[in-house]
């Protein structure tokens, strides 16, 4: 009975392998999510709100000082400005933020632009939407990947409507560079379409590498929708809190979308994520040092088992290349090695990631280290 448009979607490769992890007693490295908890202080302002009422319906948009702490951060980091009024509405989560843009922007028929290998909700919004998802290649550059920028020229049409942008990239981990983003952007005002640029890696970049945000760009501000999102940034993945940034009208259009998915954001980690942008920024920066050095912790050891790793820019996860059915790999790996990661071939529709498995290596070193253990016996 399942309508047909969302018949390629109704399972999730991330489900299947954390079950698998379940029944295996695996570690679990293959969904994104911390295994160390965010800043103290913040968790304790959530506990405080839920004790002292904050649990009911509120601003649609988001709580006022969530909103400011949001746009505050922004000009402090970048010098981007944007009106906590009028120019940002707070989501249940960023796939909700980057989900009601489409909603809310794209007419069933367009078509939306994704760059492959690519998170499994960016085509099942598509769909939601009615439209068209026509797929960009990452492709291989020295130990990494990058955009192929030819393909790009290629996949716009006169139905294109928005492109949706991730860097740091999941999977891969790649950074687009300069030169991509400035393309993408003559590109995107020579064809008149959006961008829906997924930023929720932006506190992780390596190298002490400043983020680039497309909407920095010239005239881009007023095509460019920017989602993120504190769950990777401060370790809470469940709360499901994020955001989208931009000029009204398109605020506008993502805000009449949220209203009838959920309405409101969950109400009693507002303060607290307000707080964590104002006053924990040197807990983010060390988190982003000691993940740096978890890559490098869990890259070097699958290199020294053989694998073919890739080159990560920052985020949670690392590619490596295991010379077979990465499928096949990844649905053994739990039983076989007490270990779970995800193949990238569920997160593209080319055969070309056939070989290639994210690993997350955002947990304890300790987690880690007895990983790369059960995976060496």
């Amino acid at each position: 009975m399942l309508v047909q448009r969302l018949r390629p979607y109704s399972t999730s490769v991330f489900g299947e392998i954390s079950q698998l992890a379940v029944t295996h007693g695996a570690i679990d490295l293959g969904q994104g999510f911390p295994d160390y908890e965010g800043p103290r202080a913040m968790l304790d302002l959530a506990r405080e709100a839920i004790a002292t009422g904050i649990n009911h319906y509120t601003s649609p948009k988001g709580q006022p000082e969530l909103r400011a702490a949001i746009v505050a951060e922004r000009s402090r980091r970048s010098g981007e400005q944007y009106d906590a009024a009028t120019e940002v509405v707070v989501t249940a989560g960023a796939t909700e933020a980057l989900t009601a843009s489409l909603l809310g922007l794209v007419e069933p028929g367009g078509e939306v632009i994704l760059i492959e290998p690519f998170y499994d909700s960016y085509p099942a919004a598509v769909a939601l939407a009615g439209a068209t998802a026509r797929t960009v290649a990452m492709v291989a550059d020295c130990d990494g990947f990058t955009l192929d920028l030819d393909e790009l020229r290629r996949a716009i049409t006169p139905r294109t409507r928005a492109l949706v942008l991730n860097s740091p990239h999941n999977p891969t981990g790649s950074l687009l560079s300069e030169k991509d983003l400035r393309t993408i952007a003559e590109l995107a005002c020579e064809h008149d379409f959006l961008v829906i640029s997924d930023e929720v890696y932006e506190h992780l970049v390596f190298d002490e590498i400043p983020h680039a945000s497309i909407a920095s760009l010239p005239d881009m501000r007023q095509r460019t929708i920017v989602v993120s999102a504190p769950a990777k940034t401060f370790n809470v993945t469940g709360w499901r809190i994020g955001w989208a940034l931009g000029p009204a009208p398109l605020i506008h259009a993502v805000h009449a979308a949220k209203l009838y998915l959920t309405f409101v954001p969950p109400a009693p980690f507002q303060p607290a994520i307000a707080y964590a942008l104002e006053r924990e920024q040197d807990w983010a920066a060390a988190n982003r040092a000691a993940l740096q050095g978890k890559y490098r912790l869990l890259s070097n050891a699958l290199r020294h088992l053989g694998f073919d790793v890739k080159r990560s820019a920052g985020g949670y996860f690392v590619c490596a290349d295991v010379g077979t059915d990465g499928t096949a790999f990844c649905r053994d790996l739990p039983s076989r090695a007490g270990v779970a990661a995800i193949p990238v071939a569920a997160l593209s529709t080319r055969p070309d990631w056939n070989t290639l498995v994210r690993f997350a290596y955002c947990k304890r070193d300790a987690t880690l280290h007895e990983a790369i253990a059960r995976l060496g016996a």
